[in-house]
């Protein structure tokens, strides 16, 4: 697997996507399968080069590489590759404020998760893992709604006029990424439960060329009679590439058993 231990330095896993695409919570259940001690997780959200306020007033999204310390996050993502600290900037959701920034030290496995990660050859570069969220677009949408009104003190209304003024930039700054990753990962309802928006979720996995992928027979063999499948097809830009595909209603102790036998591969 390409988290397996093979260098003397952090290995680096990106995570990118729209926003409210999942990013976080991957990231958290990463963490937590690797274990917290072994793991330094940061959101590149806290490159932003302005408040939110400020946003506002320039007319400029989070979603512009413009509005974000592109080079210092370059400087930095290279620096964590090296095993090298680094003085953080914070970027404060809640408020939508710059903070006092963090010193980290990067441990065994740096997760940086965010919009613009790949937005540069120079961060590509740094990355031994590239993931690539995009959930069918609905799914967001509800998941952004859910998180920015819960979370974040905005209205519905604000929510959906965000994602409306959004668009250009999406499909400007953030869709084109997902042509640099090595994995992508697409969540989307069962047929049988459209308006599911968690753990039931089925996961479409593109496994590009880019990474020398496990063989994933064992896999497999245990999950093919729960819908589990693995299939040659093609990607969007017409290259070959493996798709992976988990169905969410597979059973919990099936589940428990492809995870082991992953992580060991």
């Amino acid at each position: 697997m390409p988290l397996n231990r093979s260098v003397d330095r952090p290995i680096i896993l990106g995570i990118v996507g729209d926003s409210a695409a999942g990013k976080t919570t991957l990231t958290a259940g990463i963490a937590h399968i690797l274990g917290p001690e072994r793991v330094v997780t940061i959101c590149t959200d806290d490159y932003h080069r302005y408040s939110r306020e400020e946003r506002a007033e320039n007319g400029i999204s989070a979603l512009d590489p413009r509005g974000n310390y592109i080079d210092i996050l370059e400087q930095h993502i290279k620096q964590l590759r090296d095993g090298n600290p680094i003085l953080k900037p914070v970027y404060n959701h809640h408020h939508g404020t710059l903070d006092a920034p963090d010193y980290i030290v990067p441990k065994e496995y740096v997760i940086l998760e965010g919009l613009l990660g790949y937005s540069t050859r120079a961060m590509r570069d740094c990355y031994d893992v590239k993931v690539y969220l995009e959930p069918v677009e609905d799914l967001r949408v509800k998941w952004k709604i859910q998180r920015d009104t819960g979370k974040r003190g905005y209205s519905e209304a604000q929510v959906v006029d965000s994602l409306k003024r959004r668009q250009h930039d999406s499909a400007d700054f953030i869709r084109p990424q997902r042509t640099f990753a090595d994995i992508v990962v697409q969540f989307y309802p069962p047929a049988s439960q459209s308006n599911e928006s968690g753990a039931n979720l089925n996961a479409r996995h593109t496994l590009r060329p880019t990474l020398p992928h496990p063989d994933l027979s064992p896999v497999l063999d245990l999950g093919v009679r729960n819908g589990l499948k693995l299939e040659l097809s093609r990607d969007i830009d017409g290259k070959p590439v493996d798709v992976l595909d988990i169905p969410g209603d597979i059973e919990a102790k099936r589940a428990k058993a492809m995870e082991e036998l992953l992580w060991g591969l």
